[in-house]
């Protein structure tokens, strides 16, 4: 297939940007987005032109590093999915597609389709964490754990932090993100003793790196690749309200 692309190129966050049409010809569609990407930018590089910067890594929709709009959907079309599990089948010979970087205060652009996304980084460093003594391992089923709330903690543990949240939030929150972390600890034994400050240190750290509040758009739940619930927005905000009464 025959497709134009009108990617965003810009230098850096200080800089304007622009968009830029690019022809992707003899597109297959069993290829991934990221291919079809490197094939493009393989036949700028022998042109000798400046290629599509885009963030990648695991390519597996594990590590969360891949992530840009696609005519308006974070991470594309496909419910459920990162850039990089997204394929070309899911479009159609002669398709035009906008590519643009995640958009949002706290996510500078380093370049083209690529941000900084190291304020989730300092958002997990201000309390995605729970403080154990050392010592052996303990036996699995030393500290029972009802299977419920498990599956609630392993639910949200599969946030990958890829930023989609952010970037299709109308105000650019992270409150999706940011619940998950807080309970897939929360919901766990071990993570009780510090689950109220964690909330709070969290909420702090996302007002700080300038994430936006959320309003309930529901955006988020809606193209996040791995499912996230709001309900997990909803015991964040259970959780600040009883810490912010009790501590």
């Amino acid at each position: 297939m025959n497709l134009t692309l009108h990617v965003w190129k810009q230098t850096g966050d200080s800089e304007a940007g622009a968009f830029k049409t690019y022809q992707a010809n003899g597109v297959s569609e069993h290829m991934s987005f990221l291919e079809m990407l490197d094939m493009v930018n393989e036949g700028l590089e022998s042109k000798g032109e400046d290629p599509v910067t885009f963030d990648h890594d695991c390519r597996e929709g594990i590590c969360g590093t891949c992530g840009f709009v696609i005519n308006g959907h974070a991470h594309g079309p496909d419910k459920q999915a990162t850039i990089c599990q997204t394929h070309m089948r899911s479009f159609k010979d002669g398709d035009e597609l906008w590519l643009e970087p995640f958009r949002a205060k706290a996510f500078p652009v380093i370049k083209d389709l690529m941000v900084d996304r190291s304020a989730m980084d300092r958002v997990i460093e201000a309390g995605g964490f729970i403080s154990a003594n050392t010592g052996s391992a303990p036996d699995a089923h030393a500290t029972p754990v009802p299977k419920l709330d498990a599956d609630d903690a392993f639910n949200a543990a599969a946030c990958i932090g890829c930023g989609a949240c952010v970037a299709a939030c109308p105000n650019a929150a992270a409150m999706l993100f940011a619940s998950a972390k807080i309970s897939h600890l929360g919901l766990l034994p071990q993570g009780q003793p510090q689950r109220l400050q964690r909330a709070m240190s969290i909420v702090d750290q996302l007002e700080a790196e300038g994430f936006g509040g959320c309003t309930n758009f529901e955006e988020c739940a809606a193209v996040c690749p791995k499912g996230i619930s709001l309900d997990f927005i909803a015991r964040l905000n259970r959780d600040v309200l009883q810490a912010k009464l009790r501590l």
